[in-house]
């Protein structure tokens, strides 16, 4: 799980960032603080991971704050939420190494857009010991390439995408059938058959073929827990 510190001045606007964050799957949220000096104790004292920071706060601001946090050595990361749209300010943010820079007022789609792209860039880094210029382009420095809505083939549609996806995450570790999960969802076999195999191809699923007494093959599958982020932007 990504810890999270929300650093806002605004009660009503930090309740809101909090609600956003936890529909957004592999975060948690550690602490809230309403000034730089409380999310300075709260840094020193607690493991953080990713800081959600206003700008425009009473006594210090937002930049200051990640000031400290570099002059530190905290390596902890900053994704910038603030009504500050001024190019000097947004320039300052991201020399001090804010991952991202959400102007308010924003939309969830775009925070979701923001949270699941570093999601997949810490998971990368986690995983990994080295990348390929394409992985670099694809999943750091072009992000917005990799968070685009990609299209489903034809014949598949995102609402029932979602209510498949549901039900084999509900699944968990447990190998299932078309024939199964097609009556869980409600579809035909045939459509569910056409879900399974778009899944299979992107690597989402793992496929097994077992042989009934008659022969005939039957394809069993389960989801791959460590790419279970990747059908977000499917859904």
């Amino acid at each position: 799980m990504i810890k999270v510190l929300i650093v806002e001045d605004d009660p009503m606007v930090a309740e809101l960032n909090k609600r956003y964050l936890e529909q957004v799957e592999g975060y948690r949220i550690r602490a809230t603080a309403g000034s730089v000096q409380d999310a300075l104790k709260i840094l020193d004292n607690q493991e953080i991971d990713l800081v959600l920071l206003d700008i425009f706060m009473p006594g210090s601001n937002g930049l200051e704050l990640i000031r400290e946090i570099r002059r530190k050595g905290n390596g902890v990361d900053v994704i910038v939420i603030t009504a500050a749209s001024d190019v000097q300010t947004i320039q300052q943010a991201l020399r001090l190494g804010a991952v991202d820079y959400l102007v308010k007022p924003f939309e969830f789609e775009r925070l979701k857009k923001s949270l699941t792209a570093y999601r997949e860039e810490k998971r990368l880094f986690t995983e990994r010991e080295a990348l390929s210029q394409q992985e670099l382009d694809q999943k750091v420095f072009f992000r917005e390439r990799s968070t685009t809505t990609p299209e489903l083939p034809k014949g598949l549609t995102r609402a029932t995408m979602k209510i498949v996806w549901e039900h084999i995450e509900a699944m968990g570790d447990t190998y299932f059938s078309t024939e199964e999960l097609a009556r869980k969802v409600g579809i035909s076999r045939v459509s569910m058959r056409k879900y399974l195999h778009f899944l299979g191809e992107i690597q989402l699923l793992d496929v097994e073929i077992s042989y009934g007494s008659v022969g005939r093959p039957v394809y069993k599958y389960r989801r791959i827990l460590s790419k279970q982020y990747e059908i977000d932007s499917y859904l």
